[in-house]
């Protein structure tokens, strides 16, 4: 689309905060912004800045004064981390977001880009997930606290672009994955979780590896560094009301994934899968085609390539 702003004289002079810049996505999306020639970038560590507190919110505004806020923090986790803890990934995530978009909208920030998540879409949706469809039902009951907390930045947006024309984007991403995961198997994600558990099976011997759930349920996932151009892009070239999902437009049932991550982590043993563990959502894919045609988004990564170089960041850092 010929109208669409070059990406180097779009950030020129412009000031850009990222919260959650030190954390998995938002490390990438800061490494993508810099080889854009982006040189104000501000990452907002929990450390400095507590968003669940509007006092500090303000404190950091004022201190930063952003053209441009990208809110990527939130308490996240794999199926086992928010059956165990719904309240927190209800509570932080909402209290982060809400307060956030009031104050950067107080603060005259031009533009704020809020990341949602799959978890918000109902638990039975037609496939592919169209944007259309998402307030259809309500989530899968595992993660739903999380869910529905981060749905409200949607409506939020929209909301405050109605009343204030204040410039709020919704992003949906699917499943992330990538270098630089949480391996962490109490809270991890199935991705880092598989590929942990696989190379620890496969250096001690083992047999078999018992994996949760009955392996039916379908789940689509997205490279890192693709998410992060998909943001760029959109922050870059969106400006409507509208959600807009990121993803990949693959879909692979979990068993699918073990196999693939068995082969390619060279763990030659049997799969055992545990039904009386949660599948959670029973398919997930999207409806990619608004990110093609609004901001020109495709997905580039295979997921075999992008497993690949997991596996191999993965080996690296742990040597």
């Amino acid at each position: 689309m010929s109208n669409w702003p070059d990406s180097v004289e779009f950030w020129k002079d412009r000031r850009a905060c990222v919260t959650g810049g030190a954390g998995f996505l938002g490390s990438h999306l800061v490494e993508a912004m810099k080889k854009r020639g982006v040189s104000k970038i501000f990452v907002v560590r929990s450390k400095d800045y507590d968003l669940r507190d509007p006092t500090s919110i303000r404190s950091l505004l004022k201190d930063v004064s952003p053209d441009i806020v990208v809110h990527l923090a939130g308490r996240v986790g794999g199926i086992g981390d928010t059956r165990a803890h719904p309240a927190e990934f209800f509570y932080d995530n909402l209290i982060m977001g809400v307060p956030l978009l009031h104050e950067a909208w107080r603060a005259k920030v031009e533009k704020f880009v809020a990341l949602g998540t799959v978890c918000a879409y109902p638990k039975f949706t037609s496939v592919p997930f169209r944007e259309e469809d998402l307030w259809n039902g309500y989530p899968e009951e595992t993660n739903a606290p999380y869910g529905v907390a981060k749905k409200m930045l949607l409506v939020q947006s929209q909301a405050y672009r109605a009343q204030y024309g204040f410039n709020s984007i919704y992003l949906l991403p699917v499943n992330l994955y990538g270098p630089n995961d949480n391996f962490d198997l109490e809270s991890s994600h199935v991705i880092p979780a598989l590929i942990r558990k696989c190379v620890e099976a496969k250096e001690r011997r083992d047999k078999e590896i018992t994996v949760w759930g009955t392996g039916k349920p379908s789940r689509e996932f997205l490279y890192v560094d693709d998410a992060a151009e998909g943001i760029l892009l959109a922050t870059e070239r969106y400006n409507g009301s509208e959600p807009v999902n990121l993803g990949s437009g693959t879909e692979i049932t979990i068993k699918d994934l073990v196999h693939m991550i068995a082969e390619l982590t060279g763990f030659a043993g049997n799969i055992i899968f545990d039904p009386t563990k949660p599948d959670g959502q029973p398919r997930r894919s999207l409806d990619t085609s608004k990110a093609e045609k609004l901001f020109g988004f495709r997905a580039k990564t295979s997921l075999e390539e992008g497993l690949s170089r997991t596996i191999e960041s993965y080996m690296r850092n742990r040597s």
